[in-house]
């Protein structure tokens, strides 16, 4: 073979490892898309629908960010027994004039917070506007620590600093505290990708064990199934809360440190 005729070979097949490269990338972001970004204000807000319209009552509004400052995760999503998936709890009206769910102590009871007796505090909640309550977020997210996307909030930040103090239980007795703290080095399989970090300690202060392991996540470390980006980017694994609550997917160096492009 020539010299001429093996230059061009080599180039032919450096040439088609960079489109093998590139076309890997390219599907990659077009098969998984981020998820949407909605207004900072309205970042995390949802509308509550299980059988609000069926009794021909408007939908309730719940906006993630006017909790936040009060309760932690966990308060919500374990001891009220909330569920990740919008609608799949079955509250009811009277549950929470029994003290449970959204009625529970310190929550609204009539005492902490409005309660669920008096109709005109009904629309609060029942008012189908999933931007409810929005005219008090500029001067909310002035006092706090700024952040990239989702609902520009480092929420992480705003404890560390003690600039809010959310309650995590509301239990008079708090539940032991495990006090796990190791960080994880989690290995991706895309090109060019890092390894994502996660820190126990950041989490362990929002949620419980139980909000995780075992039923997203297996409590021994690359014994999860099928943990790959298409899913959380599909609102599974890390996606039930980023993406939709927590902060958004877009800001890819809180989870891959070592990323240098984005």
């Amino acid at each position: 073979m020539s010299f001429k005729n093996t230059k061009l070979l080599k180039v032919f097949i450096l040439s088609g490892l960079l489109l093998f490269i590139l076309s890997f990338e390219t599907e990659g972001q077009q098969s998984y898309p981020f998820p949407p970004m909605p207004a900072p204000e309205l970042y995390g807000n949802l509308l509550i629908n299980r059988t609000s319209e069926k009794n021909n009552v408007k939908t309730v509004t719940f906006s993630h960010w006017i909790h936040r400052e009060h309760h932690t995760c966990r308060v919500c999503h374990f001891e009220l027994d909330f569920k990740f998936k919008i609608n799949a709890t079955e509250i009811t009206e009277e549950d929470n004039r029994a003290g449970l769910f959204c009625g529970a102590r310190t929550c609204h009871d009539g005492k902490a917070a409005f309660g669920h007796k008096d109709e005109k505090d009904c629309d609060k909640c029942h008012n189908g506007d999933i931007s409810y309550g929005k005219e008090k977020f500029a001067a909310f997210k002035q006092k706090l620590p700024g952040a990239k996307y989702g609902n520009e909030i480092n929420w992480i930040k705003a404890v560390e600093r003690k600039l809010i103090k959310p309650m995590s239980v509301l239990d008079l007795a708090p539940p032991a505290d495990l006090k796990y703290t190791k960080n994880l080095e989690l290995v991706t399989t895309w090109f060019n990708i890092p390894p994502a970090r996660f820190p126990h300690a950041k989490h362990s202060e929002w949620l419980d064990c139980n909000n995780c392991h075992p039923d997203f996540f297996a409590i021994k470390l690359g014994d999860t199934k099928d943990f790959k980006m298409g899913r959380i980017y599909k609102g599974e694994l890390c996606g039930e809360c980023h993406g939709k609550v927590a902060f958004h997917l877009k800001d890819c160096r809180r989870c891959h440190p070592k990323m240098t492009m984005q």
